[in-house]
């Protein structure tokens, strides 16, 4: 497939020829659900901690006797119905992490990039690069392009200026191409790919 392709102060760049086994596919929710729960489970800190019972700084005596009170029979006042005692089945640090075949997370990779060339979110700027770091000139290139809500993915090394100045613009994020991913491109509106980016996609799956 064929898409036109911008210059960064909105003008004519020619055209580029998109690989319909990267950017034409027919999405598919599933796939692209199990990547973004993939990352996001990868990303959760699992921090969270309550102390259990083997953990509470009290006393480890029997509270009262056994027999003859006409109350309870309890013995530890670590045990979790007591004031101060600990947690019975409290969350633990671990990490929520797990396994998605290789396979499965590059063709969601795809099937978001086929989304949005399908919905037409998809821009090819011939290079991300600026003489300045100036955010009020990139502020107005992005209003020729319509961009107010965007994912920029430049090549392998991002131009400084160009990283400098966007980093004030909100909704808009910067990445390497190497760091393309699933859930960054669905919770953008916007897919601004770099004319070397677009090789460097077309390499990786090739």
């Amino acid at each position: 497939m064929d898409l036109k392709m911008t210059t960064l102060a909105g003008k004519d760049a020619g055209k580029v020829e998109l690989s319909d086994a990267i950017f034409g596919l027919e999405p598919r929710q599933d796939i692209l659900q199990r990547v973004v729960r993939w990352q996001l489970a990868k990303k959760q800190q699992g921090t969270h901690k309550t102390k259990g019972r083997s953990e509470i700084a009290r006393t480890g005596a029997k509270m009262y006797r056994q027999k003859g009170t006409g109350r309870a029979r309890h013995s530890s006042a670590r045990a979790p119905q007591f004031r101060g005692g600990g947690k019975a089945h409290g969350p633990v640090v671990r990490s929520h992490a797990h396994d998605l075949p290789k396979k499965v997370r590059a063709l969601g990779l795809k099937h978001a990039l086929s989304a949005k060339a399908r919905a037409e979110n998809l821009i090819v700027i011939d290079e991300l690069a600026l003489g300045e770091a100036k955010t009020k000139a990139l502020v107005e290139s992005f209003a020729k392009l319509g961009l107010t809500n965007a994912l920029m993915i430049g090549g392998a090394e991002i131009d400084q200026n160009f990283r400098r100045a966007a980093s004030n613009i909100p909704n808009i994020d910067v990445l390497p191409v190497h760091g393309i991913n699933v859930y960054d491109i669905l919770r953008r509106g916007t897919l601004v790919l770099s004319k070397s980016a677009v090789e460097a996609l077309e390499e990786r799956f090739k």
